[in-house]
């Protein structure tokens, strides 16, 4: 087998709101997980809360790192976190940054998210529109425990309306108070590249018309859903993946940030059906080997 992905430390694999390792037999991380592997990384997806806050979502994840290191022999892991994946990961470095390389952010909303900011304001907590959505959302997060095939443990916690106010910029703004490492200083610039020995890096994507909307994502439901969303940006109307703003995702080394890649298609949902020319699993992989040249 090749070993020319083959990093240093493990990487650790953090999903996003209403993430998942495997549903049945469909996997989060389509094909990203295989092809890290087949380069001989050892890679290790993981579960946390679908639905909570960053806070509580990353004191489980450093529970996960401790059994990993144990488990592994490694010192450190490699996180790479996919939306609030990565200010789960972010929140976890910031904790115990002894216990960890790297932090790979992936469409992260690193200074919230405008469609975060849309549903506080028209689906407030109190109204009938917001307690159905959060019904809809606890449902889906309930579901969701029972058909998770990749990931053994206890129920996890669920907290609609905690996981929803994390995402808001209000919410990340007062994150970032305590858990500054790596963000940029000024909007749409890159963050420290290092931080008390973990790496930051990042990268995302934007709706592209004529690129995004074609190929594949023709028949992909969760590009229209993102495509609708991307109408409740202001800030970054244009500049947007349909869930997070392309400067918002900044955070430490920017390796891309206008890839043709929708907020799902960047995890190479749903089943690998992504835009016009878009390769979603290379990315992984070549951070895998860029990581592996770093030494980690």
């Amino acid at each position: 087998m090749s070993q020319a992905l083959a990093t240093r430390y493990p990487l650790v694999l953090v999903p996003g709101m209403l993430g998942f390792v495997r549903l049945l037999l469909y996997p989060y991380w389509f094909g990203i997980v295989s092809a890290l592997r087949r380069g001989g990384a050892t890679v290790v997806p993981v579960q946390v809360s679908p639905l909570n806050s960053t806070e509580v979502r990353g004191e489980q994840l450093l529970t996960i790192i401790e059994a990993i290191r144990r488990d592994t022999g490694a010192d450190k892991v490699n996180l790479l976190g996919h939306s609030q994946g990565a200010l789960t990961a972010r929140y976890a470095a910031a904790k115990r940054p002894e216990w960890v390389a790297s932090v790979t952010s992936i469409a992260g909303p690193n200074h919230g998210s405008e469609l975060a900011d849309y549903l506080h304001l028209n689906y407030p907590a109190s109204s009938p529109r917001g307690r159905l959505l959060k019904a809809v959302l606890h449902g889906l997060g309930v579901l969701m425990h029972w058909l998770e095939t990749g990931w053994r443990g206890p129920r996890l916690p669920i907290d609609v309306h905690a996981s929803h106010h994390s995402l808001t910029r209000e919410g990340v703004e007062r994150f970032n108070l305590s858990c500054p490492q790596g963000l940029p200083t000024t909007w749409g610039g890159e963050g420290p590249y290092e931080v008390n020995g973990v790496r930051y890096y990042s990268w995302s994507g934007t709706l592209q018309p004529g690129i995004t909307d074609r190929g594949l994502n023709r028949l992909d439901g969760s590009n229209r859903f993102c495509r609708l969303f991307a109408r409740s940006f202001v800030r970054e109307a244009g500049q947007c993946d349909g869930m997070v703003g392309r400067n918002s995702s900044h955070l430490g080394q920017v390796i891309g940030d206008n890839y043709p890649l929708d907020h799902l298609d960047i995890v190479n949902q749903s089943l690998g059906a992504v835009g016009k020319g878009a390769e979603p699993v290379r990315l992984f992989t070549e951070h895998a080997a860029r990581l592996q040249a770093a030494g980690l």
